[in-house]
């Protein structure tokens, strides 16, 4: 049973979702990268890689997802599919995510695209649309593929691996980005999911939030937080609960809890 929410809490958060969710949010987002391509292939990469090094300073998360898609001569499927990735130099990336870590990533994915036509299609054969937890099905299902691309070894800075406690937090994003359809700032290129099917990226700044709003009470950031947050989220719109993640970020933002507040 879900707690009563104030109606001046759901106003503040339908205000707060419709101003950020303009077009004006995608130049300072990584958001931003998957939308410089048209083909679903290079919006689905660039969605994946860009996410996984979302951690940290916003600034240098673009500056080096910019990097990143560089390296890749910004055709990050025509560069998975000539497997180019094994002549990647050996360079940092991001803080803890190297060119191996890329490597092993491109692999995973170079793998899945010659058995299906796109991520969205491997996501619908490996049956994430019947599932109540998507995000974590999907992820266990890269993993799956990564691993067997690698001679049998996981890497974590792809992909979680402990999917009974992670929030998913960078891939529920990814898939924010690929399935919302709204026409504004996310692609919706994705038609496995509905935007009813997503979960809410929860992470520090996101969870503070929420508990000062109180709209949860757990401390913990993690997989039941996640759930929580977004059951309580589709009390409101059942349709759509994941658009609230534009008024946490908004209200975050303006009201710091620290001074991280351009981190993500």
């Amino acid at each position: 049973m879900t707690h009563h929410i104030p109606s001046d809490i759901w106003l503040l958060l339908d205000e707060e979702a419709a101003r950020i969710n303009s077009p004006a949010f995608i130049a300072n987002d990584p958001v931003q990268f998957p939308r410089r391509f048209s083909s679903i292939q290079d919006i689905e990469i660039a969605s994946l890689l860009a996410a996984t090094i979302a951690w940290g300073n916003r600034k240098m998360i673009c500056r080096n997802a910019d990097k990143m898609l560089a390296l890749m001569d910004n055709q990050p499927y025509n560069f998975v599919m000539d497997g180019a990735y094994e002549d990647i130099p050996d360079l940092n990336i991001h803080r803890t995510f190297f060119a191996r870590n890329l490597r092993h990533f491109l692999r995973g994915l170079h793998s899945i695209y010659r058995k299906y036509s796109s991520l969205n299609d491997f996501a619908a054969a490996k049956g994430i649309q019947h599932t109540d937890l998507p995000a974590w099905h999907l992820v266990e299902q890269l993993n799956a593929e990564l691993c067997e691309a690698n001679h049998g070894t996981s890497d974590s800075r792809c992909l979680p691996l402990n999917l009974k406690t992670t929030a998913l937090k960078r891939v529920n994003m990814a898939l924010r980005w690929l399935v919302r359809n709204d026409g504004i700032v996310d692609l919706g290129v994705w038609n496995v999911l509905n935007p009813s099917q997503l979960f809410i990226p929860l992470d520090v700044h996101v969870g503070n939030t929420a508990r000062s709003l109180e709209l949860i009470t757990r401390k913990a950031n993690d997989k039941r937080t996640a759930i929580e947050l977004t059951e309580i989220l589709r009390t409101r719109r059942p349709d759509d609960p994941v658009w609230y993640d534009y008024a946490l970020f908004g209200i975050g933002v303006a009201n710091p809890v620290s001074d991280t507040d351009q981190n993500i």
